[in-house]
């Protein structure tokens, strides 16, 4: 019979977005399965390429289609799941299909590697053929059984589970191995080598006449040196006649850093209880309901996730859970573990490439029940997902930003369609889409609105900075927060200061002629960083020293103005030269761990002062932390973003609610210029309903999200002329094929206009239901990489842009 693969080839390129068909080798028939990787040939070379779809038919003259050149995977890297994802993923968010298949595997099995097969039973016990290829060693290459014909017989293997396949990778990712001693399998051997070796050779004896206890085991060369009692030199004689063998034997790297003691399931209060018994329920009943977990800081949404994962995994199902950003995986991690213990893995970025490619492997082998990570963790490898936690739903960095352009909440709620099980989004300040959603029963709201150990919420004090400045206090911090801050060291208590920027200072300006120095690829200043004395881009990455003088009038009266962590941190040394202080930025927590060491650190004490960017805005659980000061509360509150004030709100919501969590009374002092703001005010008091309500009915007027939907579509190029002219033709295409229902704004310039040597130039649709959008979209696409590619313009599409 004739046998098909539909492939989609890794080339990145409209005309060769779709599957290819190409001829299965006979002798491969019931090798190929969907979801494996292989070489077909394409143009002049042999490309990687992913089965999609095996068919017995073909639309092309049989003579023409080519046969399938190589296979790298015998045993599907993605499952039928994940391939229905990728096509979804590929309409959703307007992407390659490659891109979207390419998203969902560790960055490791990108990286080159080989395949080594491992043999877990005697040799005897497998098909003769394959026992030829492991007489020297319990592993071999994948490319042996290729060369030599005997894939179908290692497959029967792999599924009788006599040998299995690890990708070994190059560079950095290699597969950790230790040196072990395999005891010989036939014990007549055993005895026949203590009979050869002297009686003058005792030990040598002896530990033989052990081994013949332990025939077939694997131990590690120490632990026999403590069993038998003999030196290297004798297990080594021993070796040398045959009674064992040296092996590496695979470990998987541990990417936590410490034990973890086991903690019990708490007693839930009456609210906790009622969402708990909600979602497990819907686990029951197979629902693919989506939940929002509403609570208040310190309501204990934390140990409802705990407790629905551990009804989940009663059931023989598996568990993803999805945290913001790296920071705030420690903690969150070692909650986990202390209820799963060795049931957990961990991916996010702070992993190494053997560590997340060691993770991601226990995954898909089933070695563990849950997963808790940064964002690609909602691609995780489970076959059986019982629940799907979004914590701190509200955060932009749930939002890839290059292509695949997804959203891990809508990546989350297709995965738990396809399973039948429940998504909890979790926060204290859901996104106004989602509380909107709840509002009108799409996703089903759960509110916790006390406490978990019924604590009061942090008494919360709003500091008018005009008024400091009119008394004649120039200093970033108020006599007030001075104050309170005297208070907290004198009581040995902990104090948390936020401030949303990096840096010592935010820009270096010239007083004469009014310059302020500019990164020479990007619209955007420079920032000050006083521990290398350089100026740097967070958006490139470009730097230069601190100049003398000023470049364009020669002036020597350059200043630095706004405020960064590092200048925080030096002007809280000169008020209180006692205190010790942590600073938490992306600067002091670049080496792998940090993020854990400098938290460690906090709860143990060793700091009074933990001083950091967004970062230490949530997720943060210390008992002795009884102030909380917000030295700007208006750095996010007038950045041009519709979403300003509800970031504002939110960020001020989340920092505030790490005060006063435990016994001690906690206190909140928030500086501002512009204390009248409703996003300030409503904060003050956590009332988030109000706040909805306002935010809601001023997107209403000025008709965005979630009134109505968005898309970004952004051209770029090096020539400022150009960028703006095809931005242009791109408005002027989507106004003549779209409806007149659809507003279409600009084209404008970006809000940064030069990135990385690029003019950008965007247009905004604003649209309630547009039925052609998809399709004129992908026309659009198609004019770019027909025609507008060549010359060197850049297009980007963005169906729900988190900025613009």
């Amino acid at each position: 019979m004739i046998r098909i693969a539909k492939v989609i080839v890794d080339v990145a390129a409209y005309p060769v977005d779709r599957p290819f068909d190409y001829l299965v080798p006979d002798e491969w028939h019931d090798l190929i399965e969907c979801g494996c990787r292989v070489k077909v040939p394409f143009g002049p070379r042999n490309v990687l390429g992913f089965v999609v779809e095996l068919t017995s038919e073909t639309e092309i003259p049989l003579d023409k289609v080519k046969p399938v050149a190589q296979i790298l995977d015998i045993e599907p890297v993605l499952t039928n799941e994940m391939l229905a994802l990728a096509k979804w993923l590929k309409n959703d968010t307007i992407c390659y299909e490659i891109d979207a298949l390419q998203v969902m595997l560790p960055s490791a099995l990108r990286a080159k590697y080989e395949k080594i097969v491992h043999l877990h039973v005697p040799a005897e016990q497998i098909h003769p053929e394959l026992a030829s290829i492991f007489r020297k060693s319990l592993k071999a290459n994948f490319k042996l059984f290729e060369k030599a014909g005997f894939l179908r017989e290692l497959k029967q293997a792999i599924h009788a589970g006599q040998v299995s396949i690890e990708n070994s990778v190059k560079q950095q990712g290699n597969i950790k191995e230790v040196r072990k001693v395999k005891i010989h399998t036939n014990l007549d051997d055993l005895a026949e080598i203590e009979r050869t070796i002297s009686n003058r050779a005792a030990k040598q004896k002896q530990l033989v006449n052990w081994m013949q206890a332990h025939v077939g085991e694997v131990f590690s060369p120490d632990e026999i040196y403590e069993e038998v009692g003999v030196t290297a030199a004798v297990l080594l004689a021993v070796i040398e006649k045959g009674a064992a063998q040296f092996i590496q034997e695979e470990v998987y790297r541990d990417p936590f850093t410490k034990e973890v003691a086991r903690t019990n399931f708490l007693t839930l209060t009456d609210e906790q209880d009622e969402a708990l018994t909600q979602i497990t329920s819907a686990m029951d009943n197979h629902l693919a309901e989506t939940f929002l977990l509403h609570g208040v800081t310190g309501s204990g949404k934390t140990e409802v996730y705990l407790q629905a994962i551990q009804h989940t995994l009663q059931e023989g199902k598996e568990a993803i859970v999805l945290v913001p950003e790296i920071s705030l995986t420690p903690q969150m991690t070692e909650r986990f573990r202390s209820r799963f213990g060795e049931l957990v893995a961990v991916m996010h970025s702070g992993l190494s490439v053997g560590e997340k490619y060691d993770e991601w492997r226990k995954i898909q082998q089933g070695k563990v029940k849950v997963v808790v990570g940064a964002r690609s963790a909602i691609f995780a490898p489970f076959h059986n997902v019982g629940i799907i936690i979004l914590d701190e739903e509200h955060e932009s960095t749930y939002k890839q930003e290059d292509a695949p352009r997804y959203h891990a909440r809508d990546v989350a709620i297709w995965r738990s369609e396809f399973h039948h099980c429940p998504v909890i989004l979790g926060s204290a300040t859901p996104a106004l889409e989602s509380f909107a959603r709840a509002k009108k029963n799409v996703y089903k709201l759960l509110s916790l609105k006390v406490r978990a150990k019924k604590q009061a919420l942090p008494a919360v004090e709003i500091v008018d900075m005009r008024e400091q400045l009119k008394l004649g206090n120039r200093s970033m911090f108020s006599e007030r927060l001075i104050e309170a801050i005297g208070t907290r060291l004198e009581n040995k208590q902990q104090i948390v200061l936020f401030l949303n920027r990096r840096g010592y200072s935010s820009f270096v300006l010239c007083r004469d002629c009014g310059t302020v120095v500019q990164c020479p690829n990007c619209d955007i200043s420079l920032t000050y960083h006083r521990s290398n004395e350089k100026l740097k881009c967070h958006y490139c990455g470009y730097d230069e020293y601190v100049p003398q003088s000023c470049p364009e009038c020669q002036s020597e009266h350059i200043r630095f103005f706004g405020t960064g962590t590092q200048k925080v941190e030096e002007e809280i040394y000169k008020l209180f030269p006692e205190a010790r202080i942590l600073r938490m930025d992306v600067d002091t927590t670049s080496q792998k761990g940090s993020h854990e060491q400098l938290l460690d650190a906090f709860g143990r004490g060793e700091a009074d002062i933990l001083l950091g960017t967004q970062m230490i805005a949530k997720g943060l659980d210390f008992p002795n932390i009884t102030l909380v000061g917000v030295l700007s509360a208006d750095t996010s509150l007038h950045i041009p973003d519709y979403r300003a004030g509800e970031r504002t709100f939110q960020l001020l919501t989340q920092v505030s609610g790490r005060a006063g969590r435990h016994e001690l009374p906690g206190e909140v002092i928030i500086q501002t210029y512009t204390p009248e703001h409703y996003a300030i005010e409503l904060a003050k008091e956590q009332q988030y309903e109000p706040f909805y309500v306002r935010e809601m009915h001023a997107r209403r007027q000025a008709g965005y999200p979630p009134y109505y939907y968005l898309a970004l579509v952004q051209v770029s190029h090096e020539d400022v002329v150009m960028a703006a002219e095809y931005a242009a033709k791109a408005a002027e295409y989507l106004r003549a094929n779209l409806s007149f229902q659809v507003n279409i704004i600009g084209p404008t310039t970006a809000s940064i206009t030069r990135l990385q040597n690029r003019y950008r130039y965007q247009c905004l649709i604003k649209y309630k239901v547009e039925p052609n959008l998809i399709g004129v979209l992908l026309q659009l696409i198609k004019i770019y990489r027909s025609e507008w590619i060549k010359k060197g313009i850049q297009l980007t599409i963005d169906l729900d842009p988190s900025m613009i």
